[in-house]
């Protein structure tokens, strides 16, 4: 909680708290055990007591109270010192990821008001997964404190279970549309206004941003240098949630860490003179490092083909459920794909996965080039959509399918989707609509019907039509009276010729 005045933290001042969980028996052991150690037992109280504004069958907003129930409550005074305490104590928590405090100023009032949103504990394969809190539990407790402890949140897996049993594990399980089937072609639109006019507006927004970000403001400026040039607008994004949204998309679409975020971000015309994001200049700068990096790996494969067989390659991971697809827009499962996945899980794929992921699915070792190029080309400046542009692979790997000398070609594939965008083409359903009149056979087959169709269309109109010479054979044969005058009239011809002149 950063305070620069106390004064603009008494008791005096109003809050309300906010959580969407319910503490279980293991977040309670995980904060007994765990998060007290490394905050303290007076942070831990603090905890406690905000989440009981709520009773543990609800989530939502408390009413607003006046701080002064929180001083009183943990037997803290309401001076200076007590408020100090409370300013450390909700820091701890802030810092350890339980708490997060919002202060809103209500001009009605002239005065400020304060939000405590509050976090779920981590389970505890996540906490000792994150470093960081790891060695703050080690540096409070000890190293073998903290194995003993993670010893205890485990159950270990039976001793007749070895690894012939895990490898032997057969996945037996139903999948959801295996048992159950939708009825999707009836969109029921007041029940989806209802819901979406129930649900709080918190939750909507935490619902917008579908992907996990890669990394935080925090990640950036830790590795982003004091005396660069865009040292001013990075540190303006540490509010702006959706400029980081916009980074950590780009980071994910063209597979980069947070050394080449840093990187670009100090680059020149990434941030306007207002420090606003250039996201087009960020997302040709990102594509640039994504080719470079992709020839690098590329080059380095092949020097290592030459020396160790190259390893399998790796099958397709499932894709985090984000956005859904409705059974009437789902697409065939190509051949390269029948073995990896099913047909639900190959439209979740289309529908969610970046074409960059999904051609480096198609192609088993690198994706060539101009395959790169021309999905570079639709993607930066023709700003067609992911799925669109999924959807478009999905098409052309089709093709090359039915038809073994089908050839693809960068007009044939630029012509496909300058198509897409004069018929405006910007969702996937549009897409998918689009690509089966283009496999319509009735479609087809009317090019090669079009002479009859005018020549139909011709006598229609009453047009007459003009007769065509024919080609008629020549009569060649003479009678015996024209072959003897014609050998008569040769033979004068040759006798003038032979006479001597004088």
């Amino acid at each position: 909680m950063r305070m620069k005045s106390l004064l603009h933290y008494t008791e005096h001042h109003r809050y309300y708290t906010y959580r969407d969980f319910s503490l279980s028996n293991l977040d309670e052991r995980m904060l007994t055990l765990i998060y007290q150690p490394m905050v303290g037992t007076s942070a831990i109280a603090l905890y406690r007591l905000l989440t009981q504004h709520l009773p543990s069958e609800q989530t939502g907003y408390s009413k607003p109270e006046p701080q002064r129930g929180l001083f009183l409550t943990l037997g803290i005074e309401p001076n200076d010192r007590g408020r100090t305490v409370m300013v450390e104590n909700a820091s701890k928590l802030e810092a350890v990821g339980l708490l997060q405090t919002h202060r809103l100023y209500v001009p009605e009032q002239d005065q400020y008001m304060y939000e405590y949103e509050l976090q779920q504990p981590l389970p505890p394969s996540d906490f000792f997964a994150t470093q960081h809190l790891t060695l703050l539990l080690r540096d409070r407790i000890g190293k073998f404190a903290v194995l003993a402890l993670q010893e205890r949140f485990w159950s270990g897996e039976p001793e007749e279970f070895g690894e012939l049993g895990r490898a032997a594990k057969e996945n037996i399980s139903q999948p959801f549309y295996e048992i159950f089937e939708l009825n999707t072609h009836v969109i029921d639109y007041e029940l989806e206004q209802a819901l979406s006019e129930a649900t709080p507006a918190r939750r909507q927004s935490k619902n917008m941003p579908v992907e996990d970000p890669l990394f935080d403001y925090s990640d950036v400026i830790l590795h982003f240098p004091r005396g660069a040039r865009n040292r001013q607008f990075v540190e303006g994004l540490r509010h702006n949630r959706e400029q980081m949204g916009m980074i950590n998309h780009v980071a994910r679409k063209f597979d980069l860490n947070v050394e080449d975020i840093v990187r670009l971000l100090d680059e020149e015309g990434i941030f306007s003179n207002d420090g606003e994001l250039m996201l087009d200049n960020l997302q040709n700068r990102a594509n640039l490092t994504f080719r470079q990096t992709a020839k690098r790996t590329e080059e380095r494969q092949v020097r290592a083909a030459r020396v160790i067989r190259p390893e399998e390659p790796e099958t397709a991971n499932d894709m985090p459920v984000e956005h859904a697809v409705e059974m009437e827009y789902y697409l065939e499962v190509p051949a390269q794909f029948q073995s990896k996945c099913d047909i639900h899980q190959y439209n979740m794929l289309l529908r969610n996965e970046p074409y960059t992921g999904l051609l480096r699915n198609f192609f088993p070792g690198t994706v060539p080039g101009p395959w790169l190029d021309m999905f570079s080309k639709i993607d930066l400046s023709y700003k067609l959509p992911g799925e669109v542009i999924n959807v478009l692979i999905h098409y052309l790997v089709t093709l090359l399918g039915k038809d073994g000398d089908q050839r693809i070609s960068r007009n044939f594939v630029d012509s496909i989707a300058s198509n897409m965008l004069l018929r405006q083409i910007d969702t996937y359903e549009k897409a998918v609509r689009y690509i089966r009149d283009q496999n319509n056979p009735k479609r087809q087959a009317a090019p090669q019907n079009g002479s009859r169709a005018r020549a139909q269309g011709k006598a229609a109109r009453g047009k007459p039509e003009l007769p065509i010479v024919q080609n008629t054979p020549v009569q060649t044969a003479v009678s015996d009276e024209e072959f003897a005058e014609y050998v008569r009239l040769a033979e004068q011809r040759k006798a003038s010729k032979n006479a001597p002149r004088s």
